[in-house]
C-alpha cells in the first residue's frame, strides 16, 4: 500500500487515514452516508467499506449505531479499524469478500445496508495501471452480486442504499427488480448546466411503495469552474461540512 495520509471530513469532525495515491475517498461516501435514514440504536452494514469513510460519516451524524463494515482488502480493513480508534468510535470491521461472508455476518439482519460499488464496467472502459485503484473502480464481483448480498443481509422493511454512475441506472434498476419497494432515485448534478453524473438509489426490502424519481441535488453553485476554491451549494455544503442528512423521502 502507498504512503498513508490523514484527511479531514465533515468540517474536520473526522480524520480519515487513507492512501496518498490510488483510490482515495472524496465526497461520494459522504453523500452516501448522509442519505441513509438511520436512527440511534439501528444496525448498519456497509459492503466494501474501504478505509471506513462512509461508515464513520454516518456514525458522526447518528450516534449510537451498531455498525459492521466488510472489505476483502486487508490493508483497507486495517485502516478502517485504525480510523475507528482514531476518531473514538466503536464498530466491527470484517475482512471478507461480499460473495463469501462469514457466519458472524450471515447470521444477522441489519436495519440498513449501504455500499459504494465499483463504478466502471471493464467491458466498456480501460483499466487503471494502479492495482488498488483498479480493484476499487471495477472489481471482480459484479454489481448484481453486491445488490443480492445487500438484500440478503437487510431485514424485512430495512433499507438498501447505494451510489453509482448515472449511465448504470437502467441496469441497476433491472438488478434491483421487484425485490425493493419504495425506491427513490436522487440524481447528483455537478452544476445546473451539467447533466447528472451520479445517482443515489434507496429502497426498502419487501415494501410495496411506489417508485419516485426525485429532483436532483446540485453540488456547485456556479455554472462553470471559476477557481480552485470550492463553490458548493448551501445544500451540498451542509452535508459535506456540517454532517447534515440528505433526505430521500421528499
Amino acid at each position: 500500500m502507498s504512503k498513508i495520509v490523514a484527511d479531514a471530513f465533515l468540517g474536520a469532525r473526522l480524520r480519515i487515514r487513507q492512501p496518498a495515491t490510488g483510490y482515495r475517498a472524496g465526497s461520494d461516501p459522504v453523500f452516501l452516508a448522509a442519505s441513509v435514514p438511520a436512527s440511534p440504536g439501528d444496525s448498519v452494514l456497509e459492503l466494501g467499506t474501504g478505509a471506513g469513510t462512509a461508515l464513520l460519516c454516518l456514525m458522526v451524524r447518528v450516534p449510537g449505531l451498531a455498525v459492521t463494515g466488510i472489505d476483502r482488502n486487508p490493508g483497507h480493513v486495517g485502516l478502517a479499524r485504525e480510523n475507528l480508534s482514531l476518531n473514538h468510535l466503536a464498530g466491527t470491521i470484517v475482512e471478507a469478500d461480499i460473495a463469501c461472508l462469514p457466519k458472524s455476518v450471515t447470521s444477522r439482519r441489519f436495519d440498513h445496508v449501504m455500499f459504494n460499488p465499483p463504478y466502471f464496467d471493464r467491458r466498456t472502459g480501460s483499466a487503471s495501471p494502479e492495482p488498488e485503484r483498479e480493484a476499487s473502480r471495477s472489481g471482480e464481483t459484479g454489481t448484481a452480486a453486491w445488490i443480492a448480498s445487500g438484500l440478503r443481509r437487510a431485514r424485512p422493511g430495512g433499507t438498501l442504499t447505494f451510489i453509482q454512475r448515472i449511465e448504470h441506472l437502467p441496469r441497476m434498476l433491472a438488478e434491483v427488480g421487484t425485490r425493493l419497494g419504495n425506491v427513490r432515485i436522487l440524481p447528483m448534478q455537478p452544476r445546473r448546466s451539467r447533466p447528472a453524473k451520479l445517482f443515489i438509489l434507496q429502497g426498502r426490502k419487501g415494501s410495496k411503495g411506489a417508485f419516485r424519481l426525485l429532483p436532483p441535488i446540485i453540488l456547485h453553485g456556479s455554472d462553470r469552474h471559476l477557481s480552485d476554491g470550492d463553490d458548493y451549494t448551501e445544500a451540498a455544503s451542509a452535508i459535506l461540512r456540517d454532517a447534515a442528512a440528505l433526505a430521500l423521502d421528499g
